[in-house]
């Protein structure tokens, strides 16, 4: 018997005509309808014709069907700061997983910005949106007010009661045991920008972990900065520059500490050996430094994945306040050791 000849352009009906069952019983299998009543034969078998035939939905077909556009919306701060890049990944995978597009943007750049992306939200051209920066009463408010599913990603606003973030009191709690446990009496902060909302969760963390161990918090031991590389550094010799420096630093981001490492070189000091660095989040580049630098690795993969999950699952009005909180874990290398 000679195999069917495949379609040019193949089709739903093509499918289920091969298959010999109905075109509805083709798009609930691919929609993988839980409700769906077929012999498993008839699954597997319309299942082994969309591979051959390599079926794709239309998917301009299925938006107009359906009154959905397939697609989520991401919006982060700065596509140069790696730490989104792992946010990302686990929001695209759980994109992909359920049969949506992520089209992700930032303030920084020629890239959309965020009023693009509420004219979006108001037109339906995205079915939801994440977003990781953080947010401007008058944003918020058009998000409160808006018929679209929205959540904000590792950020709480006032207010706000849709939200996923990450446990950094924890993580800032796990970076202070670490340098305590080496030694480290004079431990000082480099703390993000002030007012943003990771930022007073790590120094909320970092003050506890103090305290839990006994120790104050000297003089000039707190600087602030954004999170970049410039910020660091500036914070770091602010740092430096206390009447006691401290032996140790805990910076609340990675890039930040890339330009603390680079302000510590500067002034002829030696990491670890005059001071040691360790930093939340992790990072390929982290590594590869001179010295390689001790992190705390964050689950940040798993904060996109499920914050797009609970994006798809829950309602605009629904309430999500959830903690991502494992796996969080020190990453020992070159830049941390126990004071002179």
């Amino acid at each position: 018997m000679r195999k069917p000849a495949r379609p040019a352009k193949v089709t739903l009906n093509d499918v289920a005509r091969l298959a010999g069952v109905d075109r509805s019983v083709v798009s609930r299998v691919i929609n993988d309808d839980p409700n769906l009543s077929v012999r498993p034969e008839t699954r597997t078998r319309v299942q082994e014709i969309i591979d051959k035939l390599d079926y794709r939905p239309n998917a301009a077909a299925r938006s107009l069907r359906t009154a959905r556009a397939y697609m989520y919306g991401l919006f982060i701060p700065d596509f140069a700061n790696p730490v989104y890049a792992e946010i990302i990944k686990g929001a695209e995978q759980a994109a992909a997983q359920l049969g949506f597009g992520l089209m992700t943007a930032s303030s920084n750049g020629v890239r959309l910005g965020l009023r693009h992306y509420l004219d979006l939200l108001g037109q339906g051209r995205v079915d939801g949106l994440l977003f990781a920066g953080e947010q401007s009463g008058h944003d918020m408010e058009q998000l409160r007010t808006s018929k679209v599913p929205w959540v904000l990603v590792n950020r709480r606003a006032e207010g706000s009661h849709r939200y996923v973030i990450l446990d950094d009191e924890r993580g800032s709690q796990l970076a202070v045991d670490h340098l305590v446990a080496l030694g480290h009496r004079r431990i000082g902060h480099l703390a993000g920008p002030e007012g943003a909302d990771t930022a007073r969760r790590r120094r909320g963390g970092y003050s506890s972990a103090m305290a839990a161990a006994g120790l104050a918090v000297e003089p000039g031991h707190i600087a602030h900065a954004d999170y970049t590389p410039a910020g660091g550094a500036a914070a770091m010799d602010e740092l430096l520059s206390a009447p006691r420096p401290p032996t140790a630093v805990f910076v609340a981001n990675v890039a930040s500490a890339v330009g603390a490492l680079h302000a510590a070189h500067a002034r002829g000091l030696s990491v670890p050996r005059d001071i040691s660095v360790i930093a939340i989040h992790d990072m390929a580049l982290a590594g590869h430094l001179v010295p390689s630098l001790t992190t705390v690795r964050m689950p940040l993969e798993e904060l996109g994945r499920r914050a797009l999950h609970l994006l798809a699952q829950r309602g605009p009005e629904e309430t999500i306040t959830e903690v991502v909180t494992d796996p969080v874990t020190v990453v020992v290398r070159e830049s941390t050791g126990p004071p002179r």
